[in-house]
């Protein structure tokens, strides 16, 4: 993806604030085992002669993953409007070709080395700069774009949303089996993705676009990277779209939950652009503590503590994100989003974990998911 740092300024310049695109990855089952199936191709074939879905899937590096994309939508109301059915679409489209879709942050038991990289020149690209890296991540996540005007902006909001992706993280929690076992882990994708990539994780407090674009500049500059979108941070800039775009979160089986996270997601990113409008953004915090929490929400989700960090003390990461949603209600009620915020009984993890604890199998716990998902919207 070529890159200008002037165009990349324009771009935000022109962008306008709040709009928002939402973007789902899936794996591809066989309906029967439930296992991975590298029948990607297929599908965006077959889905590229939809009316509505045409344009609308992407590859995302494996052939057994599908990522569905709602397009750009005026507010989230409308975006969500799009995404659930271009998903219903998509489920319906990908039963009728003998397949399943399913999504967790991993897939519990397929190998990473039965799983085929697909064929287009970006992910070829991606093979060959990362090697092990891209063929051990078979990681499933969702996205949110939402457009903020101003360059300077936009990298603010990014720097005020890094000790907030943590709660994001735990909320989202969705992958506590991978490889064939139980990883006691509840989100064992961050742990292999964010771990794995370079560039990748919390990103540094950059305090203003130049910084930012002076970090780009020089990355091109040494042949770190060739396009810009190889900087894989939880949450970025996006230089070819004007939008701030938040990647933290595991992918969510059911559409529900899905839109649920999607929604405090797109509204966390509205009122930081609010807070900087009126100088209400914090000191940066050191990496260190957000990677704390970044743990934290990694092993234990939503299920354990993380650190408040004005405080210095540790509070239930179910209390932090609480505070989350009492800090985005005015905007997420503008933005068509407040009637998606909710606080879950148990997330996804939760689930599994506690079935796992009651003797049932890998198996039929993902089975249990994937069904759910299939009954909840698809």
């Amino acid at each position: 993806m070529p890159y200008d740092r002037d165009k990349a300024r324009e771009v935000f310049e022109s962008s306008t604030d709040f709009t928002v695109g939402l973007e789902e990855e899936f794996g591809l089952l066989d309906p029967e085992t439930l296992s991975l199936v590298n029948r990607f191709e297929e599908l965006s074939e077959a889905a590229a002669r939809d009316d509505v879905l045409g344009g609308s899937v992407a590859g995302e590096l494996i052939a057994s993953e599908i990522e569905i994309r709602s397009g750009r939508g005026e507010d989230f109301a409308d975006a969500l409007e799009r995404q659930r059915e271009r998903r219903r679409r998509l489920f319906a489209l990908a039963h009728d070709l003998g397949m399943s879709l399913g999504a967790t942050g991993l897939h519990p038991w397929s190998r990473w080395q039965d799983q085929r990289i697909i064929d287009t020149p970006h992910y070829r690209l991606v093979e060959e700069t990362l090697k092990y890296v891209a063929w051990r991540n078979n990681t499933f996540s969702v996205h949110v774009h939402v457009g903020i005007n101003g360059p300077d902006r936009a990298v603010a909001v990014c720097d005020a949303l890094r000790p907030v992706l943590p709660t994001l993280l735990a909320a989202s929690a969705n992958s506590a089996f991978s490889e064939g076992v139980f990883t006691g882990l509840h989100s064992t994708r961050s742990e292999i993705f964010t771990r794995m990539f370079p560039r990748c994780g919390v990103p540094d407090h950059f305090g203003g676009f130049d910084a930012y674009a002076d970090y780009v500049d020089l990355l091109f500059k040494v042949n770190s990277i060739v396009e810009h979108t190889q900087i894989w941070w939880s949450i970025r800039p996006h230089l070819s779209f004007g939008t701030v775009e938040l990647r933290v979160m595991d992918a969510q089986g059911r559409a529900d939950e899905s839109s649920a996270l999607l929604a405090l997601a797109t509204a966390c990113i509205a009122q930081a652009a609010l807070d900087y409008d009126v100088g209400r953004l914090a000191e940066p915090l050191p990496p260190r503590l957000i990677e704390e929490n970044f743990w934290r929400a990694i092993r234990y989700g939503l299920s354990g503590e993380l650190i408040d960090l004005e405080r210095g003390e540790s509070i239930p990461a179910r209390a932090r994100l609480e505070q989350l949603v009492d800090w985005v209600q005015p905007v997420a009620e503008e933005l068509g989003a407040a009637s998606w915020l909710a606080i879950p009984e148990r997330n996804a993890a939760e689930r599994q974990m506690a079935r796992h604890e009651e003797g049932a199998s890998m198996e039929e716990i993902f089975a249990e998911q994937v069904r759910a998902g299939e009954r909840v919207g698809g």
